[in-house]
């Protein structure tokens, strides 16, 4: 993933949408640095990969077998 720095300048003119667009399709880290030099970081939320489907099964009253309640 790319990274990009800008100052709050630079991002003044630009809409909230199309800064958020930019930021999604380019697949990109953007760090807008303030004026006070504290910094804001804008990024993606990675996508998760689906889990895999195993094969097998589990044996009937395995659920009881383990969570069965014992004095």
């Amino acid at each position: 993933m790319t990274s990009q720095i800008l100052t709050l300048h630079d991002v003044k003119h630009r809409s909230v949408e199309e800064l958020l667009q930019s930021v999604v399709s380019a697949q990109q880290i953007l760090d807008i640095v303030l004026p006070n030099g504290a910094e804001v970081v804008i990024r993606p939320k990675p996508s998760l990969q689906p889990l895999p489907v195993l094969d097998g099964a589990m044996p009937e009253g395995w659920k009881a077998a383990i969570y069965a309640y014992t004095e």
